[in-house]
């Protein structure tokens, strides 16, 4: 009778592992922003001078809507400013954003995220990201270039 237990147990064990994978599961899709975004390392250049690698992100806001952020990490000039992005052109823009760092405006202008257009010293293929950004509270009113290609994710790779 033991014996009988143990396997009668077994196999409704069984049954129930295998009855509880379901191969009918939701597709979660992604978000609207999802070509664009990612973990980049961007040069900036600026009257003359270029920065050395830097990290900065792109990633969907909370709306998933049309905007996504630009988030330099504080990395540069300490901005993160939601910006409009067309997801079929890969290309994004914003006019006086807040900035979520502290209170003052950015422009970003001509972004645009280029698919596989970048290869790293690893030799892994990449997108690559550009824009131009202005800051209302910069004394000398440059405009810096942002360029550069998503991180890849190889030890090589980091900057």
């Amino acid at each position: 009778m033991k014996r009988v237990t143990i396997y009668l147990l077994l196999l409704l064990g069984w049954i129930g592992i295998f009855s509880s994978c379901s191969k009918d599961l939701p597709d979660p899709g992604g978000t609207g922003a999802e070509k664009l975004s990612g973990e980049w390392f961007v040069k900036v250049a600026y009257d003359g001078g270029t920065t050395d690698y830097i990290k900065i992100m792109t990633y969907n806001t909370a709306a998933n809507g049309d905007s996504l952020w630009v988030d330099d990490l504080e990395n540069f000039w300490q901005f993160k400013v939601k910006a409009k992005f067309d997801g079929g052109g890969l290309s994004f823009a914003t006019t006086n954003a807040q900035n979520g760092y502290y209170d003052s405006k950015v422009t970003i202008s001509n972004g645009k995220v280029i698919q596989n257009a970048s290869t790293t010293e690893s030799g892994a293929v990449v997108d690559s990201i550009y824009f131009e950004a202005k800051f209302d509270d910069d004394p000398d009113n440059l405009t810096y270039t942002f360029s550069g290609h998503m991180r890849s994710g190889f030890l090589e790779d980091e900057h």
